[in-house]
């Protein structure tokens, strides 16, 4: 009986542990809060990918674009002297040996000289670690170099120009302009048909470049007959070997005329025999090549069909943008374009191309929706206002005219801006972006502007008149609508102008408006302004923040020693938001002695001494402008009068004021 009864207070107390796990979980679970995905995750989350196979290293792809190498070979070509002996273990009976075994395989004239050992041994004494690193880089490009060489007959050995050209790097670019892996000039380029313009330089594609330089390696070796001499011409032109050839007394072999040559030159062809004798026989020397972790057949192209940026391939395809900028050089702004009658063509690895395959319209879709988040220019919104204008003329006739309409709603208290929002058939974010708030609360007491759609009647026939009685008419007419066409031009925006000593701030006091709303106004990424730049006021915002505050008055706050904005706030029963938009405040620094403004609800009878003060001042009625006076703050000292009012009152149509002008204030 007690073995039963220990067994069933067992089972009880491991079931009552395993609910409480579980209530535990689930509550946890019920309070994780959701996160919203991007509409790039979104697309990233239907992606079908296939196997992933490892991407590039990072240290690796550095490698490849690093220009260090190219740099410190053109300076040692350029500079070194052939006839400097080199101290190095390299018995020279061993050397001609092996060089008479690579002569029998290369249409090359690979002789032994005194300059040839020198720059040879000169390598290996001071470049062996290059040229481990070059040998990992050219596992990638030699395929490819092969490819188009054989397909024009060239000898394979050329591929070792390249390393002498460039030291592999396509983004190479020479002090006199060459540019990418095989260093071809601006006009040349042109000649082999290699295209030039703002989004592309196929002197940096590859491919490309690589079957223009086979192409002149075969044209030159129908004018020389000699591939030494061929390798001179593309360094210097064939018009300088010409010369040398000319001056040389009409020797042909590189070794005679190389003292006529320019003196770049002079080095050039033996750097490219020493650069093919290391890559023969790297192993009797000891180099051990660093190994490429991706290889040239490992990666494949599409064709694009619609322009994209590396950025957006980057996002999409997690595909480091270095790893793009190595695979695709020619493209200069990280920008692959799309042309009509040119083909552009992306390369990545197989697996990244096989995703981009199996969900291009997903991509494409990603694209189209990220360039429609971009500005468009002015010249855009000017038709767009010109076609929402000329759809209003077109509907005269309608008898009925959809209006905006301005109401105000006091929030009082259970108020929401949810249910705000419902009642007035508008969204939260609009009655947020309207009143300038900036979280989701609805602050007690305050007037909050609402911009409502209202049907407005409108009568579809007028009924003809004797020409003197519809002269009365039409001035009627004319009168009626003066007063909307005023009003609506209260909703146009005025610009100030920054003048020597402005800052962003400065201009947001002097109209009574936020930093935010200037940079919301005039689509501005940062605080700075230039001299003489034009910013656009919401002069309608700055009125209807007017009408706003009316029943409020501010108050003033000095800050003392440890007060911050959250403690000042909770003091005085507002939000830091609200403090921040009150002192067009950036951040939430406050330093002690300044003084901050509180607005606070006026009571009614405060509001009714309000109004009395307002009509005492309007009954002063004209004000004497003095220096340093501008519309704004005349109108800041007349309660209830807005800069609007004192324009209508005065027939005044711009900003500008003189001294000792008298302005009427009471209309």
């Amino acid at each position: 009986m007690n073995i039963k009864n220990i067994t069933l207070s067992a089972l009880l107390l491991v079931s009552g542990t395993i609910f409480a796990q579980d209530t535990t979980k689930t509550a946890a679970n019920l309070l994780k809060p959701q996160i919203k995905i991007s509409y790039l995750d979104s697309i990233k989350s239907t992606f079908r990918r296939d196997a992933v196979a490892s991407c590039v290293d990072s240290l690796w792809m550095k490698e490849l674009t690093n220009l260090d190498l190219f740099d410190n070979l053109s300076a040692d070509i350029k500079n070194i002297n052939l006839d400097q002996k080199v101290d190095y273990e390299l018995p020279t009976e061993l050397l001609k040996a092996r060089l008479k075994e690579m002569d029998a395989k290369s249409p090359f004239n690979i002789e032994w000289n005194q300059g040839l050992e020198n720059i040879i041994k000169s390598f290996l004494k001071n470049r062996k670690k290059s040229y481990e690193r070059l040998m990992a880089i050219s596992e990638y490009y030699f395929p490819m170099f092969e490819e188009s060489l054989a397909r024009q007959n060239v000898p394979l050995e050329i591929k070792y120009l390249a390393i002498v050209e460039s030291a592999l790097n396509p983004k190479a670019v020479s002090r006199v302009g060459a540019t990418g892996l095989w260093q071809f000039m601006y006009q040349t380029g042109k000649q082999y048909n290699l295209n030039i313009d703002s989004y592309v330089d196929e002197r940096s594609d590859p491919q490309k470049a690589s079957d223009a330089a086979a192409q002149y390696m075969s044209n030159m070796y129908k004018i020389f007959g000699d591939w030494d001499l061929v390798l001179a011409s593309y360094n210097s032109g064939p018009g300088n070997v010409a010369k040398a050839i000319r001056r040389s007394g009409g020797q042909q072999n590189f070794w005679n005329i190389r003292k006529n040559l320019p003196k770049e030159t002079q080095g050039y062809v033996p750097a490219f025999l020493a650069t093919m004798y290391i890559y023969t026989y790297h192993k009797e020397h000891g180099i051990v090549p660093n190994r490429a972790i991706i290889k040239h057949f490992a990666t494949d192209t599409i064709m694009i069909k619609q322009q994209i940026t590396f950025k957006q391939l980057s996002d999409l395809l997690d595909v480091p943008v270095a790893q793009l900028q190595l695979l695709n050089p020619s493209y200069k702004m990280n920008v692959i374009p799309y042309y009509t009658n040119v083909s552009h063509f992306l390369r990545l690895p197989a697996e990244k191309i096989a995703m981009f395959a199996s969900n291009e319209d997903k991509v494409y879709a990603y694209v189209t929706h990220e360039n429609e988040k971009r500005e468009r220019p002015f010249i855009d919104r000017i038709r767009l206002n010109t076609s929402r204008d000329s759809t209003a003329i077109a509907s005269a006739d309608s008898t009925m005219t959809p209006r905006s309409r301005t109401k105000y709603h006091t929030v009082r208290r259970g108020d929401n801006l949810s249910e705000i929002s419902s009642r007035y058939g508008v969204t939260v974010s609009d009655i947020k972006r309207w009143n300038r708030l900036k979280s989701n609360n609805a602050p007690l007491g305050r007037k909050l502007r609402i911009v409502v759609s209202e049907n407005e009647a409108i009568a579809a026939n007028v009924k003809k008149e004797p020409k003197l009685a519809a002269a009365k008419e039409e001035k009627t007419v004319a009168a009626s609508q003066r007063e909307p066409k005023a009003a609506e031009s209260t909703e146009t925006p005025e610009f100030y102008t920054v003048q020597k000593g402005d800052n962003l701030s400065t201009i947001a006091k002097k109209y009574g408006v936020t930093i935010a709303e200037l940079k919301d106004w005039n689509n501005m990424e940062d605080t700075n302004v230039l001299l003489d730049t034009k910013l656009k006021i919401n002069r309608k915002a700055v009125e209807d923040l007017k009408e706003e505050s009316a029943g409020m008055t501010p108050t003033y706050y000095v800050v003392q020693k440890g007060d911050n904005l959250g403690a000042i706030a909770k003091k005085n029963g507002v939000t830091v938001a609200q403090l921040q938009e009150w002192n067009n405040m950036t951040d939430s620094n406050v330093q002690l002695g300044s003084k901050l403004t509180i607005m606070k609800i006026e009571s009614d009878d405060n509001q009714v001494a309000a109004r009395v003060k307002k009509e005492n001042a309007i009954r002063q009625s004209h004000y004497l402008v003095k220096k340093g006076d501008s519309l704004f703050t005349i109108a800041q000292k007349y309660p209830g009068v807005t800069v609007s009012d004192i324009k209508k009152w005065n027939g005044i149509s711009g900003n500008n004021l003189r001294p000792g002008m008298k302005l009427k204030i009471n209309g």
